[in-house]
């Protein structure tokens, strides 16, 4: 019997646990080093069938943009399989917007995995993936389900396995214009890039100590010399930092104020993403021990993410903020092949 509706399907969010930017191309993108993270703050969209081929979206929350991803990601996909049905989306929004953290690329990929299953296509993850990127550069990482080290401008994705965290979240009430951060003169374009090593065997790599690191010296093209070897748990430790944050936290000084917050009780503070959210590792995940990555068996179910309380105490007023877990995978990796 075919699928009639699927309720309280998570678009979980990304941290960015650094954003290296490490060169421009011709055509002015920029290009891009990170290593992107899954946490269990979410997002929930509820899918009912239509048999009239109708798409329509329903807010469950604050109104959303008449035209958002979702919308344009369930008619790109009627398009490209020529499916007639359509779709009743009902979207409960709980990541803040201008975050940094993926949310509407998340919710996009969260509608490519359930409309694919609602009307029976069977797409492989790839050819989701492809469709994906047509929408959006973070779309196909939330299609792929795994925390991945994204290069380019975000199309070149490595699944690898990070050592499971614990982050307090900040956004304050602003925003940031990415293409002002990015357009700015004062942006860091020349970081030196890093090094994925090893095999992965097919499967996530480890990044604790599968990485080098160019020094400035052997960045440059006849540059002699071994690579620097990272050779500690830079996932733990706080490797790299966001580029745009010190252009960010100039234009908006509310980033900075939160940095400042976060480092004054956790020690460590970093923004996520071209967002004003700014997040701190505060430890590990409570069901795993520090330093190993959570098994499959260990996620929650497809139907949801951990909902418990966490919001974080004495925020000032207009931030929002949560204690989030780090996840080892997406809850709708075995949604798609």
């Amino acid at each position: 019997m075919s699928l009639r509706a699927l309720h309280d399907v998570p678009a979980p969010a990304k941290l960015n646990l650094f954003l290296h930017v490490v060169g421009r191309r011709a055509d002015g993108y920029h290009l891009l080093q990170s290593l992107f993270v899954l946490i269990d703050w979410a997002d929930r969209l509820h899918f009912e069938r239509r048999d009239d081929g109708r798409v329509q979206r329903h807010d469950l929350g604050a109104a959303l943009p008449a035209d958002d991803l979702c919308l344009r990601a369930a008619r790109a996909l009627a398009a490209a399989s020529g499916c007639a049905l359509g779709a009743d989306i009902h979207i409960d929004k709980r990541l803040p917007a201008g975050a940094g953290m993926g949310g509407g690329s998340s919710d996009a990929a969260t509608t490519l995995l359930a409309l694919n299953r609602l009307w029976g296509l069977h797409w492989p993850r790839e050819r989701l993936a492809a469709l994906g990127l047509t929408l959006g550069a973070d779309v196909p990482f939330f299609i792929g389900g795994r925390n991945a080290f994204v290069q380019g401008i975000g199309e070149q994705i490595t699944p690898v396995s990070v050592p499971a965290l614990e982050y307090a979240v900040v956004k304050p009430a602003a925003s940031l214009e990415t293409a002002a951060i990015f357009s700015h003169p004062a942006l860091k374009r020349n970081t030196a890039p890093v090094i994925l090593t090893g095999s992965s065997g097919g499967g996530a790599q480890p990044f604790d100590r599968s990485i080098e690191r160019l020094s400035q010296a052997n960045s440059h093209p006849g540059a002699a010399g071994p690579a620097e070897a990272l050779v500690f748990n830079w996932a733990a430790e706080g490797f790299g930092s966001n580029d745009l944050q010190p252009v960010a936290e100039d234009r908006c000084p509310e980033v900075a104020e939160v940095a400042r917050w976060l480092q004054a009780r956790f020690g460590n503070s970093r923004m996520t993403g071209s967002g004003s959210a700014l997040f701190a590792r505060v430890g590990t995940n409570m069901s795993l021990s520090p330093g190993t990555a959570a098994s499959p068996e260990a996620m929650p179910a497809p139907t949801g993410l951990p909902s418990a309380s966490r919001d974080l105490a004495g925020l000032p007023a207009g931030w929002v903020g949560r204690r989030c877990r780090g996840l080892a995978q997406h809850p709708l990796l075995e949604w798609a092949g």
